[in-house]
């Protein structure tokens, strides 16, 4: 049968409409049938989803105080100088959204005394010691330094501070410490996984739980049950950290919505 021009117009509508419903279409695939043989195994090239946030050409997108962050081959480096030391933390802030539930990946590079961090679920707060920083943050952090002393623990800027370091699994309640519930390793060994060069980081950010890897080594995770206390989405950003000079570089931004 010939279908008229209204009616092909109608079924390619209809056809838009359920594209998500029919197999094959939209680039579904088959659905996983597991079989007993089955077991987990390594991802092969990067899992789908995945969008970039930095082109690697210009701070677009992003607001900081352009006296500590720049372009630099492909890279978004923040720098502290002899000329140009803080007194209290501050932030360059992705624009594109205040996340939720969230996968984020970034590659970071720090000098041996640098400190650094990637907050998230995080708001832009007042500097009661620097009030000309516009950039402070309060919320999650994923630490990073130098010396691999703090790198990978969950420590909250401004808030409940630490949350989990490196080689626990913690249970936040809000009415004392947060509890010791399991243990992922050796923080010494986990330290080990931590390069001096290029490390890659992949922060898991579902409902209350919170899990910071490094190198594909779990680092920390955190049950979060403080639910007065606890921040359900917020700004991403990267800190320029109180101390001497340093400098600390990012590249390859991708982040999954969920």
């Amino acid at each position: 049968m010939r279908l008229k021009q209204s009616q092909r117009r109608m079924f390619l509508g209809m056809l838009a409409a359920g594209a998500a419903a029919i197999p094959g279409l939209r680039g579904q695939q088959t659905p996983y049938v597991p079989k007993q043989s089955d077991r987990p195994e390594p991802l092969t090239g990067e899992e789908p989803g995945f969008q970039s946030i930095f082109d690697g050409k210009s701070l677009d997108g992003w607001k900081g105080d352009p006296k500590y962050w720049r372009v630099e081959g492909g890279e978004m480096v923040g720098e502290i100088t002899p000329e140009t030391i803080i007194k209290s933390n501050t932030f360059i802030i992705w624009q594109g959204a205040e996340p939720a539930d969230f996968e984020l990946k970034v590659d970071f590079r720090i000098t041996e005394g640098g400190n650094s961090g990637i907050n998230y679920r995080s708001k832009v707060v007042p500097d009661i010691v620097t009030p000309s920083n516009q950039f402070a943050m309060r919320g999650y952090q994923c630490d990073i330094d130098g010396r691999r002393r703090y790198t990978g623990n969950n420590y909250e800027e401004k808030g409940r501070l630490f949350l989990a370091v490196r080689g626990q699994v913690t249970r936040v309640t809000g009415k004392q410490k947060p509890i010791v519930v399991s243990s992922l390793g050796d923080p010494g060994e986990l330290e080990k996984a931590i390069g001096a060069e290029w490390n890659t980081v992949h922060i898991f950010a579902r409902g209350n739980i919170l899990m910071h890897s490094i190198n594909g080594r779990l680092m920390v995770a955190v049950i979060d049950d403080d639910q007065a206390g606890r921040p359900a989405k917020g700004r991403i950003g990267v800190q320029v950290h109180v101390g001497g000079p340093m400098q600390v570089r990012y590249r390859n931004w991708r982040l999954k919505l969920l």
